[in-house]
């Protein structure tokens, strides 16, 4: 095999570990919570703080990716993945009666092997020569999207086979992943990025007003598709009353599988990125309205999962803009467009947890609950689910901006 296909099948496993970072802790909520007794505002918190450490990750390459040995870390990622899988895995050796400090940690160390994956592996994939690099990129993202199906899948499996209270022996056998990618990185030559040479270089970069359209544009996008991503599960099960096993497959692994359908149509089929993105987030908004608003759990199962698709292409979309807008930017481009994704990311999913709480043990909500017919907690979900739908909303104006922008340089097809 020749470096540069190593080094892609090393992106295209950092991609799968990525989906490990992301979807553990959100598949774990509710075992969480029954079993250390933790509230959903701590639940949102660590997803904030998952995409947090990744955000800081992000603007520290943003300003000073010229001080780093890019190719070090990028071998480095899937290292530190493994790292905060095995402390997951020790947490109810090491953190008995203080669980959730052990898993804030290991939340931590994954997180940051998730911001350098976010920052590093798409320049990365950009540098290599390549006849289409629009579809390279996709399929780079896709990787992600398969992997959080296989997770899932994998995942609930695990679980309902050998019981949720052994939690924690499935983080260490998904260490797998990231051990694989570590392997295919270290015997590999990582290709040559640009970076700005100074932080004057980085400032003039962030001059550009269309740096900061596209931040913008995958904050949004990496709100709706993590509101989605991260309650999806406890949403079906809480709110739906929809059984968690079957919530996980049925929900949330076919959110994911409609995420990876989209990510990997783009990578054959795709063009018109900016009409795609515009679509994206009328299909995303359509169908987080349908989620909250349903009585009935099938639909409402069907619109969580057809979210998927919809927002599948809103992340790395934004991406594929800001590459052919800005080519220039090199590292600091991608990873100010991570920062922007991952604070997105951040934000979202922990005023979705504020909000249920609010709505849950508030008089109004109580009451208003009983007059429904349904429980405190059922009418904060569905409150937090309909708060998801302004980000995909707020989304289409940005995208239409987008659209007015390539028609005025005559590159939109």
């Amino acid at each position: 095999m020749d470096n540069n296909k190593r080094v892609k099948y090393a992106c295209y496993t950092s991609g799968m570990s990525m989906s490990v970072v992301i979807c553990l802790s959100p598949l774990l909520f509710l075992t969480f919570k029954e079993t250390y007794n933790i509230s959903f505002t701590l639940l949102g918190l660590l997803v904030a703080v998952n995409f947090l450490t990744q955000l800081a990750i992000d603007l520290l390459f943003s300003f000073f990716s010229h001080k780093f040995n890019i190719p070090l870390a990028v071998k480095l990622t899937p290292i530190l993945t493994c790292i905060g899988l095995l402390i997951y895995a020790l947490v109810p050796l090491f953190f008995p009666t203080h669980a959730v400090v052990g898993i804030f940690i290991g939340t931590v160390i994954f997180a940051v092997s998730g911001g350098l994956g976010e920052v590093l592996m798409s320049p990365v994939i950009a540098a290599i020569p390549s006849k289409n690099p629009e579809r390279e990129m996709s399929k780079l993202h896709s990787m992600y999207a398969w992997g959080v199906v296989g997770v899932i899948a994998f995942s609930s499996l695990f679980l309902y086979l050998v019981g949720y209270h052994n939690w924690h022996y499935l983080a260490l056998v998904l260490g797998v992943i990231p051990l694989v990618s570590a392997c295919l990185f270290i015997s590999s030559t990582i290709p040559k990025m640009e970076t700005p040479e100074k932080v004057s270089g980085v400032l003039k970069l962030m001059k550009n007003k269309e740096l900061w359209l596209c931040f913008f544009a995958i904050f949004l996008g990496g709100a709706a598709e993590n509101v989605m991503s991260q309650w999806c599960s406890g949403y079906l099960e809480a709110s739906l009353g929809i059984p968690k096993i079957l919530g996980d497959i049925f929900g949330l692994a076919l959110f994911a599988l409609f995420l990876g359908i989209g990510r990997t149509l783009y990578s054959k089929i795709g063009k018109n990125i900016s009409k795609v993105l515009l679509w994206g987030a009328v299909g995303a908004t359509v169908c987080y309205l349908v989620a909250s608003l349903t009585p009935i759990p099938v639909l409402g199962l069907i619109a969580c999962a057809l979210t998927g698709f919809f927002t599948s292409m809103l992340w790395p979309g934004s991406l594929i803009v800001g590459q052919e807008r800005i080519p220039e930017g090199g590292v600091f481009m991608f990873a100010m467009m991570a920062s922007g994704g991952d604070l997105g990311s951040a934000i979202a999913p922990q005023l979705v947890g504020s909000i249920t709480d609010a709505i849950t043990l508030s008089n109004f909500g109580i009451n208003l609950a009983s007059s429904l017919g349904i429980s405190p907690e059922q009418l904060g979900m569905k409150a937090g689910m309909l708060l998801g739908m302004i980000f995909p909303l707020i989304a289409i104006f940005v995208y239409l901006t987008i659209i007015r922008n390539y028609k005025k340089d005559n590159l939109l097809q």
